[in-house]
């Protein structure tokens, strides 16, 4: 009877242990499979266009050259002849103009030497539509193609004028290096090139500078060289054009006159000669190279 009763007990036991083993067997995918179901899913991955990225870096890269380390950025240098063919043209011509009659868009607080530099500046870099030819007055024409730079001239915008040393960084249009306005001296320092005091080797656009160290507040006076490209050139190629400036009892205006004749001026600090100490020479715009 004993023997019985633990063979019996033997084999319950037995039983129970095989329905452990079936229950586990049976329920251990399920668990897996809920708990692979209510784990958070990843994010998809945020799919990138590696060419479009290298694409628009290379884009800001080439905006920011300055491979002269001249403070202008590559893109808006005028690099072949025809552009500043073109730019001397409108340059000069704009210029002389205000000689026979101001345009009413050049703003009347800036009418001065410096300010008729950066009227004309800005201007001929326009484009020369009607609607432009309307807003400037009569006496215009069309004298060159537009001025065509690398880039539209998209980089500056207004934001022509160089006021610091160093070479160009994007951020130059946001921390003041590169601005709308600029005096006399911020042109001379920043925005043209020494080429002479001699003026057979001057170019039409070319700035001329003189200096009065004892004047404080505007030292520098700068003209502009047309050279023969004159409305009434009678022959000669070196007139110039500037304005006087202005005085507390003058408004200043436009003078267009020839070199020759400013050699006899009767005050000698304006007289463009080498043996001026005042007169400093001719400079050229950087965007001409």
């Amino acid at each position: 009877m004993i023997a019985l009763n633990k063979t019996r007990t033997t084999v319950l036991l037995l039983a129970l242990w095989f329905a452990f083993v079936f229950l586990i067997a049976y329920l251990g995918p399920s668990l897996n499979s809920n708990r692979t179901a209510s784990a958070p899913a990843r994010p998809p991955a945020i799919s990138s266009n590696p060419s479009s990225a290298s694409k628009s870096s290379d884009m800001a890269e080439a905006k920011a050259l300055d491979n002269d380390n001249d403070g202008i950025p590559d893109t808006s240098e005028l690099t072949s002849f025809a552009a500043r063919d073109s730019f001397r043209r409108w340059f000069t011509r704009i210029a002389e103009m205000q000689f026979y009659r101001i345009s009413d868009q050049w703003n009347r607080e800036q009418r001065d030497c410096s300010g008729m530099v950066r009227f004309a500046w800005r201007e001929a870099l326009r484009r020369h539509d009607r609607l432009w030819f309307q807003k400037m007055g009569p006496g215009y024409e069309a004298i060159a193609p537009d001025v065509k730079t690398s880039d539209e001239g998209r980089t500056l915008g207004d934001k022509l004028f160089r006021t610091a040393y160093g070479r160009y960084e994007a951020s130059d249009l946001l921390n003041g290096n590169l601005s709308e306005f600029a005096d006399a001296r911020t042109l001379k320092n920043f925005n043209v090139t020494f080429i002479s005091r001699n003026r057979h080797e001057a170019q039409p656009g070319d700035l001329l500078f003189f200096y009065q160290p004892w004047v404080k507040k505007f030292p520098y006076h700068v003209m502009i060289f047309i050279g023969d490209e004159s409305l009434a050139a009678e022959g000669a190629n070196d007139w110039v054009v500037y304005h006087t400036g202005a005085s507390p009892t003058d408004q200043g205006t436009v003078k267009k006159v020839r070199l020759s004749v400013l050699d006899h001026h009767p005050d000698s600090r304006w007289r463009p000669l080498e043996s001026n100490r005042n007169f400093v020479g001719f400079y050229r715009l950087k965007i001409l190279g």
